[in-house]
């Protein structure tokens, strides 16, 4: 969900001293003297410059770019992925370089997920994204991708919800790896009106499907989320709440109060995309969009607390604004991100499309004095 760009809330007065609605008939505002009122909220942060771009997205004109997932190659890390949503035609593959090495046209892909997985032995780059194409049934879309090729292989777009459920529309997703024996991974698709469903993903008869198995539900708005397989916990952001930590072991889904909308926490409404990274030896944070004032926040996962904020901005490259989702992942990505690669969604890359902003970890950890 995009947030406005100035968040300036505007009352209209009127000779009488009356305070009306600023979206009336323009009849009824003659004479009528309009206030702002309600300043935007821009806290704190330090600057970190993108070191890469991927070439727009094919939809122009409007909201389109929306959530990247990454795929390290451990054999040649410079060789690595990033996929990227266009949610009004499909999902792209770019290297590291922002060139698009494949694009599916799949219809309405939101948000996009991956996970190594076995299958018949061998390891398959599993992706999946949640598919709003009908806005009543939502799908979970699913492609293998080759590793050496940047080619996408659709394995269909698979109901999930159990029959005769109420309309929903698919919204946010993330995968998980595997909670059981007998499956593939976990499949997280966050409907528009809260509700996270949880599904497993297993084979049958030779197909990939998703198999419900439980759901846990948001009171307004959600979107982003994010499994961290180590600790096998949910974060999802509640849009104009906060982040919410989901423990995934239990029976049940109990949602647990993480971080909340507010200066103490770094968070701005709108809070969208989200993202774990984790280092080798196991400290980890979450790294979540502040989307109303053009910012990425980070808590240590350790002790949950806020450790940093910073903006995508200076440098050759053009920064970010109204980010809705994220991705990091720590390690060797190459000369160019030796420590680690964040992609973020660009709302305004005018005068072209949207695209997606490619930062070096080590960049960002050196702005916040992450040791």
């Amino acid at each position: 969900m995009k947030a406005a760009l100035t968040h300036i809330a505007s009352v209209v007065t009127c000779g009488s001293g009356a305070l009306l609605p600023a979206l009336v008939l323009s009849a009824l505002l003659a004479g009528c003297a309009t206030t702002a009122t309600a300043p935007a909220i821009r806290l704190p942060a330090v600057d970190v410059a993108a070191a890469g771009e991927t070439t727009p997205v094919g939809t122009a004109n409007v909201d389109a770019a929306d959530d990247p997932a990454i795929w390290r190659n451990a054999a040649n890390p410079a060789a690595s992925l990033v996929l990227g949503t266009d949610k009004k035609a499909g999902l792209y593959v770019y290297g590291l370089d922002g060139k698009v090495r494949d694009f599916a046209a799949a219809g309405a892909l939101n948000n996009v997920d991956l996970r190594e997985v076995r299958r018949g032995g061998k390891t398959t780059i599993l992706v999946g994204a949640s598919d709003r194409t009908d806005r009543a049934e939502p799908r979970i879309a699913l492609f293998a991708l080759d590793g050496a090729s940047g080619k996408l292989t659709s394995l269909g777009a698979e109901t999930f919800l159990p029959a005769g459920h109420a309309p929903a529309e698919a919204y946010g997703f993330c995968m998980g790896s595997a909670l059981a024996s007998g499956e593939l991974a976990r499949a997280y698709v966050v409907l528009k009106d809260g509700s996270v469903a949880e599904s497993r993903l297993i084979e049958r008869e030779g197909r990939i499907v998703p198999d419900y198995l439980r759901l846990v539900k948001f009171a307004t708005q959600s979107e982003g989320c994010v499994v961290d397989d180590a600790g096998k916990v949910l974060f999802v952001a509640e849009e104009d709440v906060g982040i919410w930590k989901v423990p995934l072991a239990g029976d049940r889904l109990v949602a647990e109060a993480f971080a909340k909308v507010g200066a103490a926490d770094g968070l701005v409404a709108d809070v969208e995309g989200l993202a774990v990274a984790r280092e080798d030896g196991g400290r980890a944070w979450l790294v979540a969009s502040s989307q109303g004032d053009n910012a990425y926040a980070l808590f240590d996962l350790g002790t949950g607390k806020p450790a940093g904020r910073f903006r995508i901005d200076g440098g050759s490259i053009g920064g970010t604004s109204d980010t809705d989702g994220i991705e990091v992942v720590l390690g060797d990505f190459g000369p160019a991100y030796p420590e680690g690669l964040m992609v973020a969604q660009d709302g305004d890359n005018a005068p072209y499309a949207q695209n997606f902003k490619l930062l070096s970890w080590r960049a960002i950890r050196s702005a916040l004095g992450l040791d």
